[in-house]
């Protein structure tokens, strides 16, 4: 049965091919002759392997069971082909073609001098749906001497045995690239990709790195290939050939090429590569540069922090980007910008009080840190979309002062307050709205972390900048979205830990659990001064950070007797005289002019010259728009630009810790130090910050004296005085 099934197969495809030779004639104007369309070169030997190779005419495809070869004088090992694909052909069904390039490697054992090998091929033109007759062709081929194996040269041999990984090329011989530029309208750009290598048609882009031009690159229509790492795309192999079309360049400019390949054999591909190419003026006098020349090299300028990310968004695979950015979110946990939550995240689960199980615990912890991440995600996808930040948004007096509140009552209601001091209509209430936030419900956990991402946490990070530079540029939300949601549960992987290590750890009932509500209670309103840090004077952030701690110091029982005290008690005493020993200095120094909590008596100090240097605050001249931005620059000067804003909490770190250093300082003479406060985040802050592709603060640029970026040297998010400062002496 089988054999007639193969015998009435091997009748149509005969029929077929005296059908499509009838015809010939109708389309002798398109069909190429056999050897025009498959062009074999005469066999070649090296290394003890005969190699046999196919030139490919476009449209049309040659079969690899058709495919035979065979040798008179020696005996042929198994034959080794280069990578094929997979099609539904008309003809033959499910098989396997070329396109484009074939080639063959064969081993071969035999002392012969001499062989005639015999090569049987078959192809078909794709376009006309015409197939060749099987071709047969034979050659000659002259064998060099093989010397008798020796017991070194056997396991010589052995090792050098071809794996299953062929040997890579280096990226400079696999895709040879030059650039001929005796049209400067009109450059043409070659590649030439060797056998078993493939160059991905949007992969392949231009970018105008220096001068006046507009320049566009126009590319054949390439190949579509499902590839094993980007699904179904499109790729060109054997020779390509570009034009890189000029216009109105009007100075010698800079245009930047860039692509990337892989070898389809070993599955391996090769980073991106970037040339240069030196434009000259489109004006067609300049004759004496019109010779054929391969495009230089320059030495690439080192990436900023930020764009460094944003490139490993661009080349890497998607594991390596969630666990790139899962660790970004992990460094990040603790930042000032994140560590409020913990408290947040901690009063809630306290807040369940007896109920409270390790169970409901982690369940809790998950739903709010879900929800920040979410939230986060979906902020910075739109941030890098529409150049809006959505968290900057909610940065107003009347949300923050809202928030705060919301904090101080839920800080009342562990203190339990309510029960004292209110009327119980009122109670009620507050005492319902309360239960509510406090996680009580799922929901109102899940909207705990989702105000808690966007008005708690808008700080501007390295990681957050390089994702959003990413889907600006390329439009990708999804991959740019994934690494945000990689990130954000990086951060939020200490919160539920600790959130979901509360219902183990936790008192369930008594004295202890109210000592425990008290304490984050205290958190509670320290997360509201310090939200309230945005929107009010120092003056007024100082005298309640004095208060908070003089009035928790009572709460501890700093003035009470220790007779007949526990030793829990003296701890709890001697911790409570600190805070009010410290809250004391505060109101001193609040008193004596002072707005530093953390060296609140420091203006009692003496004025020597190091005193008033450490003291001394870097004097930035405020611009508001862009026009403002380059009167600056016109005056031949090295520019520093910093972009503050009130509510940004790595701003004001900046300025306490690192632009306060002597060495900071001394660094920056003779530059001009300028500052756009963005607080206001209105068109024109938008409009500044969107020319730089900044999404918000902190961030500070750097200008040489022709008023050219530095843009290497772009700091996004906190550095300290040490980095910074070596920061500054690169720019300058």
């Amino acid at each position: 049965m089988r054999r007639a099934k193969n015998i009435t197969l091997y009748l149509i495809q005969i029929l077929i091919i005296a059908f499509g030779l009838q015809n010939t004639s109708a389309w002798a104007d398109e069909l190429l002759d056999v050897d025009q369309a498959f062009q074999l070169a005469h066999p070649t030997v090296k290394d003890s392997k005969i190699h046999i190779e196919w030139k490919i005419a476009d449209d049309y495809k040659l079969y690899k069971d058709k495919m035979s070869v065979s040798a008179t004088q020696i005996t042929l090992q198994q034959p080794a082909f280069s990578k094929a694909k997979t099609v539904e052909d008309e003809l033959f069904g499910k098989t396997e073609v070329f396109t484009h390039q074939a080639t063959i490697d064969i081993a071969y054992q035999g002392q012969a001098s001499a062989t005639e090998v015999t090569v049987k091929y078959q192809g078909c033109a794709d376009k006309i749906g015409v197939c060749y007759p099987p071709q047969t062709r034979t050659f000659t081929l002259d064998l060099p001497q093989q010397s008798a194996p020796s017991t070194l040269g056997a396991l010589d041999s052995f090792l050098k045995q071809e794996t299953s990984e062929p040997e890579l090329l280096d990226a400079e011989d696999a895709f040879r690239f030059s650039a001929d530029k005796s049209n400067p309208a009109n450059i043409k750009l070659t590649w030439e990709i060797a056998h078993g290598y493939h160059l991905y048609q949007d992969k392949i882009k231009t970018k105008l790195l220096k001068g006046d031009a507009e320049v566009s690159l126009s590319l054949p229509e390439a190949e579509q290939i499902d590839d094993p790492l980007f699904g179904k795309t499109t790729v060109y192999h054997g020779d390509l050939q570009g034009t890189l079309n000029v216009k109105r360049a009007t100075s010698t400019s800079e245009v930047q090429i860039e692509y990337q390949g892989c070898s389809a054999e070993a599955g391996v591909c090769y980073p991106p590569v970037k040339k240069v190419i030196q434009l000259d003026a489109v004006s067609g006098s300049s004759t004496s540069k019109a010779v054929q020349a391969t495009a230089t090299v320059t030495e690439e300028s080192p990436l900023s922090e930020t764009d460094q990310i944003a490139d490993t968004l661009k080349n890497s695979s998607v594991w390596i980007v969630i666990a790139t950015f899962f660790a970004f979110g992990l460094l990040l946990a603790l930042t000032p910008c994140v560590f409020p939550m913990i408290p947040i995240l901690s009063s809630i689960i306290v807040g369940q009080g007896d109920q409270l199980t390790t169970r409901k615990a982690f369940i809790m912890s998950l739903v709010y840190v879900l929800a920040m991440s979410v939230t986060y995600t979906v902020a910075g996808v739109l941030a890098g979309l529409f150049g809006e930040n959505l968290q900057a948004a909610f940065q107003n007096p009347w949300i923050i002062g809202s928030f705060s509140a919301i904090f101080i009552l839920l800080a009342f209601s562990m203190f339990g307050f309510y029960e004292l001091q209110l009327p119980s209509s009122l109670q009620s209430k507050l005492t319902n709205l309360s239960n509510k936030q406090q996680g009580g419900t799922l929901t109102g956990v899940a909207v705990m972390g989702f105000l808690s991402a966007l008005i708690v946490g808008p700080c501007v990070a390295p990681p957050l900048a390089g994702a959003l530079i990413y889907i600006g540029q390329t439009g990708d939300a999804l991959l740019g979205g994934v690494a945000l949601f990689a990130m954000s549960m990086g951060m939020g992987l200490p919160l539920l830990l600790l959130g979901t290590s509360a219902g183990k750890l936790l008192p369930r009932a008594g004295a202890w659990m109210d000592s425990v509500k008290a304490v984050f209670g205290v958190a509670l309103i320290g997360v509201a001064i310090w939200m309230a840090e945005r929107i009010l004077p120092s003056e007024i952030i100082l005298l309640s950070w004095a208060l908070l701690f003089i009035v928790s110091a009572v709460y501890l029982g700093s003035f009470e007797s220790t007779a007949s005290k526990s030793g829990w008690f003296k701890l709890f005493k001697g911790i409570g005289l600190a805070l009010f020993l410290y809250g004391a200095m505060i109101l001193v120094g609040l008193l004596g002019g002072s707005n530093n909590m953390l060296q609140p008596l420091k203006v009692f100090q003496g004025s020597s010259s190091h005193q008033a240097a450490q003291e001394e605050h870097l004097a930035f001249q405020r611009i508001k728009s862009l026009d403002d931005l380059q009167q600056v620059l016109a005056s031949g000067k090295p520019v520093m630009l910093d972009f503050y804003a009130d509510w940004c909490i790595s701003c004001k770190e900046m300025e306490k810790f690192t632009f306060s250093d002597t060495k900071v300082q001394a660094a920056l003479k003779g530059v001009t130090l300028i500052q756009a406060d963005v607080t206001a985040n209105d068109a024109v802050d938008k409009a500044l910050m969107k020319h730089f592709d900044l999404i918000g603060p902190p961030a500070i640029l750097f200008f040489n004296s022709q008023g050219k970026e530095q843009k290497a040297q772009r700091v996004v998010g906190f550095k300290n005085a040490e980095a910074f400062e070596q920061i500054v002496k690169q720019a300058f």
